[in-house]
């Protein structure tokens, strides 16, 4: 235990900045898409791969020759047969990562107080239209840009007001059956055709407006606010999860939770931070030491 130890120690004191550096951007790319790849569709992919190693050890383990050979031929061409199976997912997931923003993928957000007025006038909005039972479906992107979706509705680029999302949603209006989709503070498109949900495990009882809803946060990293045009009835989906009979409060809370991250002195520092901070002191001890 204690030669181990050594050994890692040897290593560490031995590498140069070069090193550390190749870590550090290597731990920064994998802490910064790992969360842009967290869908329901992908994750699919991640357990059917490692579930399918696992048997592949497993079977080499007990000695099941047979099986182990039959296995480690599929994963011979099993990269054909990876694309095959799953070429619906493995394109969502591209579209989503060429449609990621740049500042975002670096950390830089909305400003707090923006997001807080844009939730603000869409908790307003669904309160009225809620009460009137007027049906809405509002998608806020986040860090998947939604640029596919886009085409198949009416660009807009407007501010976000409570007199804009009731027009939008008046049953009489254009544009009243489909989503509007709002990104970076704004209300960037109208009348969006969703993606729907093939969920059998959602309630029998919920329409279109709603399996639409669960689908693009399925599909995307998405938080979507749909309220019922039967019942008026306030629900949100995030990460394929349906949150249904919600309280104009609890809209708000829940909004400024999934869309609003916390001040920089209130989050504890990010992975790569981790990682430097760490590795300065390393090297300050090492200093040390050798004085």
């Amino acid at each position: 235990m204690t030669e181990g130890i050594q050994e890692f120690s040897d290593i560490l004191t031995g590498m140069q900045w070069s090193d550390y550096l190749d870590i550090i951007v290597v731990a920064f790319l994998v802490y910064k898409l790992l969360p842009l790849l967290r869908t329901p569709n992908v994750l699919r992919i991640v357990r059917t791969v490692v579930a399918l190693f696992i048997i592949v050890w497993l079977t080499d383990l007990a000695q099941l020759y047979t099986l182990n050979w039959i296995l480690n031929q599929f994963l011979a061409i099993g990269l054909l047969a990876f694309v095959i199976l799953f070429q619906p997912e493995l394109r969502r997931m591209l579209e989503h990562l060429s449609n990621v923003k740049v500042s975002k993928f670096f950390g830089l957000n909305r400003p707090v107080q923006e997001m807080d007025a844009v939730i603000g006038q869409t908790v307003m909005a669904c309160e009225t239209m809620s009460r009137e039972r007027v049906g809405a479906l509002i998608v806020f992107a986040r860090e998947q840009r939604l640029d596919e979706y886009f085409k198949t509705g009416t660009l807009i680029d407007g501010q976000v007001s409570e007199q804009l999302l009731r027009n939008v949603f008046f049953p009489k209006a254009a544009l009243h059956d489909g989503a509007m989709i709002i990104r970076d503070g704004r209300v960037a498109a109208a009348g969006c055709v969703l993606p729907l949900s093939d969920n059998y495990r959602l309630s029998a009882d919920l329409g279109t407006r709603h399996r639409a809803g669960v689908g693009m946060s399925e599909a995307s990293d998405a938080v979507v606010v749909i309220v019922s045009e039967e019942t008026g009835t306030i629900s949100v989906a995030v990460g394929g999860m349906l949150k249904r009979h919600l309280a104009p409060q609890t809209l708000e809370r829940l909004l400024h939770n999934e869309l609003c991250p916390a001040e920089p002195e209130e989050r504890a520092p990010g992975f790569p931070k981790r990682i430097l901070g760490w590795i300065t002191k390393k090297k300050e001890a090492d200093g040390n030491e050798k004085k």
